[in-house]
């Protein structure tokens, strides 16, 4: 019999090494509309006005992975939540909410909250995954009540994919598809 664990962890390995693809993918082409000074063509591109109809579906999908995949990993797998654990999952778990009321109300000005959920969400995440790669602590993650320490691994797909790992790569994409729906929406120059 095959361990859920280890098919969840996989799985979503495999979705965090597909979502960082994208990141540098859409990275690099905004820096070579940048520095051609067309970034407007880039509006009239086919796969940039799906991105940018869709942004809120894919971020959608996006955070309710993580957050199914948090629940599934302190509830199903048992793995106590560190204190900069719960700090992801309260930035990450409203966004759900928020974007499913963003679709069914078709109000995309929602972007700048999630943008401000998020961003401290990677933060939060990126210095995670810094502490458990063996980094200096800068502020304490003591071990609180029952709570694991911040530095401990229960998931090490790859050599480099964690969970905050995971973590970080869904609040940057969410920050990026809610730059691409602003920039979709801002007044062409």
């Amino acid at each position: 019999m095959v361990d859920p664990v280890f098919i969840i962890n996989r799985i979503l390995s495999l979705l965090t090494v597909i979502g960082d693809f994208f990141i540098v993918v859409i990275i690099i082409v905004f820096l070579f509309f940048i520095l051609k000074g067309k970034l407007n063509s880039l509006r009239k591109s086919p796969v940039f006005n799906l991105l940018a109809h869709y942004s809120f579906h894919f971020a959608l999908i996006i955070s309710l992975i993580a957050t199914l995949g948090s629940l599934f990993y302190s509830e199903i797998a048992k793995y106590e939540p560190c204190r900069l654990c719960w700090y992801q999952r309260i930035l990450m778990y409203p966004q759900v909410i928020l974007l499913t009321l963003a679709i069914i109300k078709k109000e995309r000005h929602l972007s700048d909250y999630l943008m401000a959920l998020s961003l401290p969400g990677f933060i939060i995440a990126s210095y995670h995954y810094y502490l458990q790669r063996g980094g200096q602590s800068i502020f304490p993650c003591s071990v609180v009540g029952f709570s694991q320490s911040c530095s401990t691994r229960f998931v090490m797909e790859l050599g480099f994919i964690t969970i905050p790992f995971m973590a970080a790569t869904a609040f940057l994409l969410i920050i990026i598809l809610m730059l691409i729906s602003k920039f979709s929406r801002s007044p062409k120059s």
